[in-house]
């Protein structure tokens, strides 16, 4: 009767890890798109209020989504015993870098301004590419976690957090066009973006907690 309690226990410790790595992951789902909407209207100022920079600032996220997907999986592959230990830090890097953007974009705008168009966007795409990089990275991290750590299959493991992470993205795009848009400035938004950055990396630094006391 005990051992069976003790295994009840375990699998339901088990689940509410395993729903807290999804839970910092749809964190950081609505954070990218808070973070998209934000940089693409500071980019208007930059480069203007027209098809380019809606192409520019879709496109940077498309190949940094790539480029990090492809790091984060071989990142994953060498290391899957850290996988945690990475998405806390990716986490991090992210809020950093976006409650910084701001700024950066603002010392980057007046030396724009004398560049032509071409050299303006791949400017832009060089600044953006880094942080859209990493957002990119954290879904195999997490794929190998789950698979390693919860004995998922990676198709389960794959179908539950990229769903999470687009329901986070499908509510952070509707929270800007309908809330923090009128209720705020985007420099708000974007500090309301890096704070879910900040939740997602403690609710992994949480179970990292949990397996260094078991």
């Amino acid at each position: 009767m005990g051992a069976t309690l003790r295994k009840a226990m375990g699998i339901k410790e088990e689940r509410l890890l395993n729903w807290t790595v999804g839970a910092a992951f749809f964190f950081s789902g609505a954070a990218a798109l808070i973070y998209q909407s934000s940089w693409q209207r500071m980019l208007v100022a930059v480069v203007g209020a027209d098809l380019e920079s809606v192409t520019l600032v879709v496109s940077v996220f498309m190949a940094g989504l790539g480029v990090g997907a492809w790091h984060g999986g071989r990142l994953a592959d060498r290391f899957p015993r850290h996988c945690l230990w990475m998405f806390c830090g990716i986490e991090l890097g992210i809020g950093l870098f976006g409650v910084l953007s701001p700024a950066l974009l603002d010392f980057v705008a007046p030396h724009l301004a004398l560049l032509g168009r071409v050299s303006t966007a791949l400017v832009c795409f060089s600044l953006l590419l880094l942080p859209t990089a990493c957002m990119g990275a954290t879904l195999p991290i997490l794929i190998t976690h789950s698979v390693r750590e919860h004995k998922s299959s990676i198709g389960a493991s794959t179908a539950r957090l990229y769903f999470l992470n687009t329901l986070g993205a499908a509510l952070g795009a509707l929270s800007m066009s309908l809330l923090l848009l009128h209720w705020g400035s985007l420099i708000e938004a974007i500090q309301l973006a890096a704070a879910l950055n900040l939740c997602a990396a403690l609710g992994a630094a949480l179970i990292l907690r949990s397996r260094h006391v078991e």
